[in-house]
């Protein structure tokens, strides 16, 4: 029997500059460009074995077997590697992260982010960076900002192949940390694949793309000048745009509970008295709290007791995807 295995990490990531919707849902070409910072400490890690031996392509996750539309998805990404190397060998996957799944906080980013590296090294492949981005953006738009280190920015591009993400700065260029306000980790029942594919149904989309370029360069300035005020607004402004499109597709998704909009309210409060503070969601109820480094523990206690909130996951600026073993 003869196998060939690879092991990578990636950490999940959190838009601040959101993407949300295609221009092309199968291979996730995005409507607008986007701009991230990957969480240090939270990530997924994938091992893949390919072998001649296997019949099938196999997936367990957090040690339990899965089988449908998950498993299809990995076979999806395996099938491109395949494809690459010249092979039909089958693999069998096995993944584990240390965060909730399915609730907001990009675990699909990790996921895929982590797959596309461990198989095409798995495959004897060597990939650039740029075509890592390319082939997890297949899995999940936005694993392709999985890959790179620190804040990065994933360009729409004009085509499939330079519709990627690259290091816009270094995971040390700014001491930013997320406490990430667990209020439910429960795996949400539109995800965010359905949820892009809904996007163009709101009156609002169009509106939200065009003033993207905008968003983007303020977001951008503000993370290379650590200007944190412009930074706090600009990211408040993206999140509550599109949850404004998707509370406004047809059918209508809402993500936001009643204790998301409670921290809402907290956050701006604390930082028109002076603590910098801001936030930002994803496809979820929970919520992302970005402060400066100094203030997060401080941020930390102060998001612990507010009602609803179960939990607080705090990370700083994480580096790229990185091979383990």
């Amino acid at each position: 029997m003869n196998t060939s295995s690879a092991t990578a990490l990636a950490h999940p990531n959190i838009a601040f500059i959101k993407y949300w919707g295609n221009r092309d849902n199968a291979l996730r070409l995005p409507v607008n460009g986007s701009i991230s910072m990957n969480l240090d400490g939270l990530f997924t890690r994938t091992t893949v074995t390919f072998s001649d031996s296997a019949q099938a392509d196999s997936l367990l996750i957090n040690n339990k077997q899965v089988y449908g539309p998950g498993l299809t998805r990995v076979s999806y990404i395996l099938d491109i590697v395949r494809g690459m190397a010249n092979t039909k060998e089958k693999a069998e996957v096995s993944s584990e992260n240390n965060f909730p799944a399915g609730a907001g906080i990009a675990s699909s980013a990790a996921a895929f982010a982590a797959l596309a590296l461990a198989s095409s090294r798995a495959a004897n492949l060597t990939l650039s960076e740029a075509q890592l981005s390319v082939l997890a953006r297949r899995g999940s738009g936005s694993a392709s900002r999985s890959i790179p280190a620190g804040f990065v920015e994933w360009q729409m591009g004009q085509s499939e192949a330079d519709s990627f993400a690259f290091s816009i700065a270094p995971a040390d260029h700014w001491n930013l940390v997320d406490c990430v306000a667990i209020v439910n980790a429960a795996h949400k029942k539109t995800g965010s694949t359905e949820g892009h594919a809904l996007a163009g149904t709101s009156p609002l989309q169009n509106a939200r793309v065009e003033d993207t370029p905008r968003r983007l360069e303020i977001c951008r300035n503000a993370i290379l000048e650590k200007d944190f005020e412009a930074f706090a607004n600009i990211i408040e402004h993206d999140s509550d745009i599109m949850h404004s499109v998707m509370m406004t597709s047809t059918p209508p998704l809402m993500y936001w509970q009643a204790a998301t909009v409670g921290i809402f309210h907290e956050v701006r409060e604390w930082r028109s008295k002076g603590l910098p503070v801001g936030y930002t969601v994803d496809a979820g109820a929970n919520v992302h709290v970005l402060c400066l480094g100094e203030y997060a523990k401080d941020v930390e206690k102060r998001l612990r007791e507010l009602p609803g909130v179960s939990d607080v996951l705090v990370a700083g600026t994480g580096g790229a995807a990185k091979i383990i073993s």
